[in-house]
């Protein structure tokens, strides 16, 4: 279903020419009403009448986390502080969290690209959206609270955690969408199979899911398990909460669709900063062409994907890949690159095994070290081979990653489960 089709399928040349004209109208904003902002375009040696064209990004600096740090808490607010209606901030980091203003316009166009996300994930106005995204300063709660309101769904606003409660809920009312993390899917799957739970006491057919990467095993394992079919949804705080992007019900596995009439992605090279070609990975940038209070100009997300157009896909806005990583989640182990999801699926590929694993780096002198820490399925938990999955775990992550890792099994349950927010699945000790 297409909520917005006019936008949804507009012809390229015609979002191409709607983006130019909203960059040129908000580099002239930021330049007027953002201090900051005039001080990087004149260091720049730039004018905003310098950027015609989407095609100028490239000549601006990016905006990075930390310069949302330095200007805590409204320093690159682009309306007068009086004029905001809601404040989010991020939690995940330490110090200083990352504010975000919203003004009654940009809460509208939070709710309809979040309303277009669900819509692509298959909901549709009466469906009932069981929300277990956790509400307060994070954006995930109320973000999917309004989009499912603005797209005519009833929403149980259930909040993150309480497993006991979800799955009465998930029963009694009869929802048919859930949103949360794919962590926290991935443990209501296994609770409803540990429980014996038939799925035919639910009305479960869709499940919109992010705020963390994940694989298509753990997509396979969630379908499965909650007898749904799985899509990812987008977001950052900084952009505008989730909804950024969403992969569509019948595309599934082939990208998500970003909204790109309202924010321009790039993907540039991690080291150089130099924009990539359509089908490259690298490091994922964005610049919001309609946001009110907090516009930003090419921010550096540090999220790991490439970019490419669909031509056979239902939408005409550009598609960006599951997220690989993060680069600053990327861990250089010995000169080698690794992120977690690499182990992940090599992991997916020993029955004998869980999906519940976790990685703990540590520094023993000059050299870094990396245990996988996973559990051993509940049906091979009395094996004796136990020692010959380890080793041949282990021969998998040195043969497919090149990195030499010790492995240890654990029963079911040692490894942390989610209970509604992200799942940490690196553990980084080396201080």
């Amino acid at each position: 279903m297409l909520f917005n089709p006019t936008i949804e399928t507009m012809p390229l040349p015609r979002l191409r020419a709607l983006q130019n004209e909203r960059l040129r109208n908000l580099v002239q904003r930021v330049y007027r009403q953002v201090p900051w902002y005039r001080h990087k375009f004149d260091a720049a040696g730039l004018a905003p009448t310098d950027i015609r064209t989407v095609e100028d990004l490239r000549r601006l600096p990016f905006t990075t986390k930390n310069d949302l740090r330095d200007n805590y808490p409204f320093g690159l607010l682009a309306t007068p502080r009086t004029e905001l209606v809601r404040i989010h901030a991020s939690s995940g980091t330490t110090g200083k969290p990352t504010v975000v203003g919203y003004t009654p316009a940009d809460i509208d166009l939070f709710s309809e690209v979040v309303a277009r996300s669900l819509a692509a994930a298959g909901g549709k106005p009466g469906m009932i959206l069981h929300n277990a995204y956790g509400y307060g300063l994070f954006t995930g709660g109320l973000g999917l609270h309004y989009g499912g309101e603005k797209l005519g769904m009833t929403v149980v606003p259930v909040s993150g955690g309480m497993t006991d409660r979800q799955l009465l809920l998930l029963r009694d009312f009869g929802a048919e969408m859930i949103c949360c993390t794919p962590s926290y899917a991935q443990t209501l799957a296994e609770e409803v199979n540990k429980r014996g739970i038939d799925l035919a006491e639910f009305s479960l057919r869709y499940a919109v899911l992010g705020a963390e990467p994940w694989t298509e095993t753990m997509r396979a394992y969630v379908e499965q398990g909650l007898s749904v079919s799985a899509t990812n949804i987008y977001g950052l705080s900084e952009i505008i909460g989730p909804g950024v992007s969403q992969e569509d019900v019948d595309e599934r596995g082939s990208g998500s669709y970003v909204w790109e009439d309202h924010f321009f992605p790039e993907v540039v090279d991690k080291n150089t900063g130099e924009p990539l070609p359509e089908g490259r990975e690298g490091v994922l940038v964005f610049t919001t062409l309609t946001k009110e209070a907090m516009p930003l100009l090419r921010y550096w997300t540090n999220d790991i994907c490439s970019l490419h157009y669909d031509r056979g896909g239902k939408r005409t806005h550009i598609k960006m890949s599951a997220i690989t990583g993060r680069a600053d989640d990327m861990l250089i182990i010995r000169g080698v690159n690794l992120f977690h999801t690499q182990v992940e699926a090599l992991i997916s590929d020993i029955p004998e095994l869980s999906a519940h694993y976790q990685l703990v780096v540590t520094r023993s002198g000059t050299l870094d070290e990396v245990e996988v820490r996973v559990e051993i399925s509940e049906l091979h938990q009395q094996m004796l081979e136990q020692q010959h999955i380890a080793t041949h775990l282990q021969r998998k992550i040195k043969d497919n990653i090149g990195i030499s890792m010790r492995v240890t099994l654990h029963a079911v349950g040692d490894i942390p489960r989610s209970e509604g927010g992200k799942l940490k699945r690196i553990l980084d000790l080396r201080g």
